[in-house]
C-alpha cells in the first residue's frame, strides 16, 4: 500500500489525511440529501403541531406563576434539541449461528466425501487437496453434507433448508438475547449472494416470525461478502426516517447454492473455502436504547469499483460447459482487493482516524497475509480475523460479525473502544463500519458462536 494506506500507531490504525478540509462533493453521496431533507420536513411538520399549544402555556404560567418560568424553559430547550436532533443508530445485540456438531467437517472428511460423490476427477480431487491445505481454515468448520451425494446438482429444495436452518437459528438467539417482541420489529433487511428466491428469503422470514403487515422488507442478493455493510447502511438510513423504530438485519450466504460439482479448475476453489453460518443484528434508533446497548455506530464507508472492467469481472457466477454454475475468483482478485481497500480506507480516514479492533472478512488466509503487510497490522490486530477462519471458515457476509463475536468471547472490548469491520465483495466492493462500544462488554453467556 501507498502512503494513504493506514498503519498501526499507538494500539490504533492512524490514517494520513491531506490538509485542508475533505471533498465533500466527491463523497457524500445525494441520497443522504434527500433522506435528510425529507426527515428535516417530518421534524419540522411535528415542531409545529407540538410547540404552539406549549408556547400558549408558557405564556399563561409565567405570567401568573413566575416561578414556574425557569424550569418550562429549561423542558422547553430540552424539547426543541430532542426534536431537532436526528437519534444516533445503536446496535442492541447480534447473534451468530453455530451448526450442529454433526455438520462439523474436517479436511480428511471433506476430500474423501468429495472422492465418494463421483462428481470430482483425479486432478480436481488434487486441486481441493492443496486449496484445502492452503486455506487457514481448521477441522471445525461446517457443511451441509446433501453437496457430497453422487450426481448432486443444485436444487431450490437444499438451499432454502439450509436457508432456514442457519437464518432462523441466528434470529431465534437474538431475539431470546434482546428480549424485542416481533411485533415491534419496523424494518427488515436480510442479504444473501446467490440463493434468491421467489417468495423472498425476507418473506420467509416475516412469515416464520409473523411480523407485523407493515414491516418495511428489503432483501438484497448479487452482492458478495461485503453485503452485510451495505444491509447495516440501509437499515441505517431507514432508521433514520422511522426514527424510534427497531431494524433487524439478517447476513448469511447458502453453501449448497454456492457448491460447485464439476472439474472446471476455475471453480473448484471457492468450494473449499465457503462454509455454513448466518448472523442476526438488532438496530435501534430509539434514545432510550442507549443504556442497554452495545454499540453505536459511527462510521459507514462504501466503495464500489465496478466501473473497472479488471474489478467488475473479479468475481462472478458463471456455468461451466455441462451447465454447472460456480463461484468464479480471478487471480487479479487480491490485487483489485488492494485497490478497492485504500479508496475506502482514504475516505474514512479524513472521518475516523483511530480504532482499537479490527474485523477483516475471513475470506482467505492469503488474503488476510496479504492485508496484514500490507496495512502494517500486528499478529494481535489479525487474530479475530485469522481465528474465525480456522474455526467457521469463510461464511461470507457474516464472518465480520463471528469475528466481532470472537472479541466479545476474549472480553477483549472496553466501553469508549471503536470497531471497525471491513467486507470485500463482487462488483468489486469494499466496505466498511465503525462501531463505538458503549460499556465494557463481557463475554456473552447464551448467543456466542464461540462458546463450549
Amino acid at each position: 500500500m501507498e502512503k494513504e494506506a493506514t498503519k498501526m500507531v499507538n494500539g490504533g490504525v492512524k490514517s494520513k489525511s491531506r490538509k485542508g478540509l475533505p471533498d465533500f462533493l466527491g463523497y457524500v453521496n445525494l441520497r443522504y440529501v434527500k433522506l435528510g431533507y425529507i426527515y428535516l420536513l417530518s421534524l419540522s411538520r411535528s415542531f409545529c403541531y407540538f410547540i404552539p399549544p406549549f408556547l400558549l402555556l408558557f405564556i399563561f404560567v409565567s405570567r401568573f406563576l413566575p416561578i414556574l418560568a425557569f424550569p418550562l424553559s429549561i423542558l422547553l430547550l430540552l424539547l426543541i434539541y430532542h426534536f431537532l436532533t436526528p437519534s444516533s443508530v445503536f446496535l442492541l445485540d447480534f447473534s451468530c449461528y453455530r451448526p450442529p456438531d454433526h455438520l462439523k467437517i474436517t479436511k480428511s472428511d471433506f476430500i474423501e466425501l468429495a472422492i465418494k460423490s463421483g462428481n470430482f476427477n483425479e486432478s480436481a480431487i488434487e486441486l481441493q487437496r492443496k486449496v484445502l491445505h492452503q486455506s487457514g481454515i481448521g477441522e471445525e468448520s461446517y457443511m451441509p453434507r446433501v453437496v457430497f451425494k453422487p450426481g448432486h446438482r443444485v436444487n431450490l429444495r437444499d438451499g432454502r433448508e439450509e436457508a432456514a436452518m442457519v437464518i432462523f437459528g441466528a434470529i431465534d438467539e437474538l431475539l431470546a438475547a434482546t428480549k424485542i417482541n416481533v411485533k415491534h420489529i419496523k424494518i427488515l433487511v436480510l442479504n444473501c449472494g446467490v440463493l434468491n428466491t421467489t417468495p423472498s428469503l425476507s418473506a420467509m422470514v416475516i412469515n416464520h416470525y409473523k411480523l407485523r403487515h407493515n414491516t418495511e422488507s428489503y432483501n438484497l442478493g448479487g452482492m458478495g461478502c461485503s453485503a452485510g455493510i451495505i444491509a447495516i447502511d440501509l437499515a441505517k438510513d431507514l432508521l433514520n426516517a422511522h426514527q424510534g423504530s427497531y431494524a433487524l438485519v439478517v447476513s448469511t450466504e447458502i453453501v449448497s447454492f454456492t457448491w460447485y460439482s464439476g472439474n472446471d479448475v476455475a471453480l473448484i476453489p471457492p468450494n473449499c473455502f465457503f462454509r455454513m453460518g448466518a448472523a442476526a443484528v438488532m438496530l435501534s434508533s430509539r434514545r432510550i436504547d442507549r443504556w442497554r446497548s452495545k454499540y453505536q455506530l459511527m462510521q459507514l464507508v462504501r466503495t464500489h469499483k465496478g466501473m473497472e472492467d479488471t474489478s467488475y469481472k473479479s468475481m462472478e457466477l458463471r456455468e461451466d460447459r455441462d451447465g454447472k454454475q460456480g463461484l468464479y475468483i480471478s487471480r487479479d482478485v487480491i490485487e483489485v482487493g488492494r485497490h478497492a481497500l485504500k479508496a475506502n480506507i482514504t475516505t474514512l480516514g479524513r472521518l475516523e482516524p483511530s480504532f482499537e479492533h479490527i474485523c477483516l472478512l475471513s475470506s482467505g488466509k492469503k488474503v488476510l497475509d496479504e492485508i496484514q503487510k500490507d496495512l502494517k497490522l500486528t499478529d494481535e490486530n489479525m487474530e479475530a480475523s485469522r481465528q474465525t477462519l480456522e474455526r467457521f471458515g469463510n461464511t461470507s457476509s457474516s464472518s465480520i460479525w463471528y469475528e466481532l463475536a470472537y472479541l466479545e468471547h476474549k472480553e477483549k472490548i472496553k466501553r469508549g473502544d471503536r470497531v471497525w469491520q471491513i467486507g470485500f465483495g463482487s462488483g468489486f466492493k469494499c466496505n466498511s463500519v465503525v462501531w463505538k462500544a458503549l460499556r465494557n462488554i463481557n463475554s456473552p453467556r447464551h448467543n456466542n458462536p464461540w462458546n463450549l
